[in-house]
């Protein structure tokens, strides 16, 4: 069935699936072309990922990186927003079928965008997501600054020295720039703002270990812009541990295989996975009706247009599309959302769709946060770090971000934070911090494993 409150119209109808920087600059794209276009997606917000690891440790409010996609898009009188998860997408019908709140729906289309990104990937272990959230979300950042945040409220309540040991070791899974920025905030909450906050911990003892399989930090950037962000991180105190392969993630830490194949475990209460990404299953619906092939994380392996074979009308942009020399940056999904659109308008106005430009992307850098005041950053042939890498980190994320008033809130709270070392985010729920270890506690008293604490004074 159709979407209360759609109406019939004969105009061409455009369809995108997902909200995040492809799906949005297609709609945004489209604003004065002759068409309906349908946005759906199955969050109500346009998230600003590159800044999630911000929301994780305290520095800026999950809102600002989150604005809702309705109201970005408000004036922009032929796009409809959609709250729903696409499930499936019938090439045959040209239709895509959503689900909502147990309630199915079925929206028509003749042009597709496809921009449903990617998620975080085990490699197979799901199972380890409880136990080492990702960060593909803002419910994942927020998840996790309260299980870091939590570890020290525990740690300062614990007189079990070893059980205070396992709650101030944090382990970073992924030495990606996801991994690395994460690394270095968490070392920045332990030594610098947290300081002085606690009167039976000291929090500047916290461990934080960066692990990944790979035997780089930072691979993508080169081995000169690693080894800087290396370097750094190691002053800072993190403990970075290279050629490390996690083969097991439980409640209390990680078991890990090195490259000598040597199996150790490191006991750890609060995990951070950024170890690698999966691609919508949209990618493999997609291949299961076409003749087009995914790659091993999912994602669509698009002709020169960003279409699939034999569906010209079907654009694959973002983290879904597998294209050479293409990373899976906002970059890449904003230029590809673009091409799609302009191809859309062009075509509505007797372009021959067999006649497309093939898609060129333009590279504008790549960059990673280490610290305050640090960075390393790769723009064409330039390889540079430290503090002019991360001025032109802070410009380049506040241009990206949508709306005026974010950008000034986000500059002041970075200001706030890299001056002073004061976070002004660092609130959590007790729900979010609190539930479940409560009831893992106390399954474990019931059934004799640990006994209860008790603190003198």
């Amino acid at each position: 069935m159709s979407h209360p409150g759609a109406t019939a119209s004969d105009r061409h109808k455009v369809v995108i699936i997902g909200s995040g920087f492809g799906g949005l600059t297609a709609a945004k794209k489209l604003k004065r072309a002759d068409v309906d276009v349908k946005m759906i997606a199955k969050t109500t917000h346009h998230l600003f990922q590159p800044l999630l690891y911000q929301v994780a440790t305290g520095i800026i409010p999950s809102g600002e990186i989150a604005p809702p996609t309705r109201m970005i898009l408000r004036k922009q009188k032929n796009c409809q927003v959609l709250l729903g998860d696409v499930t499936h997408i019938n090439l045959a019908d040209r239709t895509v079928k959503s689900e909502l709140l147990g309630h199915t729906y079925v929206t028509p289309y003749d042009t597709l965008i496809v921009a449903a990104g990617a998620g975080q990937s085990y490699f197979g272990n799901d199972h380890f997501a409880e136990w080492a959230p990702g960060m593909k979300s803002i419910d994942d950042a927020l998840e996790l600054r309260a299980r870091i945040l939590s570890a020290f409220e525990q740690a300062e309540r614990s007189s079990d020295p070893a059980r205070r040991e396992k709650l101030l070791t944090f382990t970073v899974v992924g030495a990606g720039p996801t991994g690395v920025e994460m690394a270095g905030q968490i070392a920045e909450l332990a030594d610098h703002t947290l300081k002085g906050a606690f009167r039976h911990i000291d929090s500047t003892t916290a461990r934080v270990i960066l692990l990944d399989a790979a035997p780089a930090v930072l691979p993508p950037m080169g081995e000169k812009l690693g080894k800087k962000a290396q370097a750094r991180l190691e002053k800072m105190g993190v403990d970075i541990q290279l050629g490390a392969m996690v083969t097991d993630v439980d409640r209390n830490g990680i078991t890990v295989k090195d490259s000598d194949g040597t199996i150790r475990r490191i006991e750890s209460a609060t995990k951070v996975w950024s170890a690698g990404v999966q691609a919508s299953p949209l990618g493999r619906d997609l291949a299961e009706q076409s003749d087009v092939e995914v790659d091993r994380a999912g994602r669509v392996l698009v002709g020169p247009d960003l279409t699939i074979p034999g569906h010209p009308n079907v654009f694959v942009v973002g983290d879904l599309a597998h294209v050479e020399g293409v990373p899976g940056q906002a970059q890449g999904a904003i230029q590809g959302g673009r091409y799609a659109a302009n191809a859309i308008r062009a075509e509505l106005k007797g372009a021959d769709p067999t006649a497309r430009e093939p898609f060129q992307y333009f590279d504008k850098g790549s960059m990673a946060t280490v610290s305050r005041f640090s960075a390393v950053a790769k723009i064409g042939p330039l390889e540079f770090g430290g503090f002019i890498a991360w001025l032109a980190w802070l410009v380049l994320h506040l241009v990206y971000l949508v709306g005026f008033r974010r950008k000034i809130t986000t500059l002041l709270s970075w200001t706030v934070t890299f001056l002073s070392t004061q976070r002004g985010n660092l609130t959590i729920t007790e729900q979010q911090a609190y539930a479940r270890t409560r009831i893992e506690e106390l399954e474990e008293i019931a059934a004799g494993v640990r006994d209860t604490e008790r603190v003198a004074g």
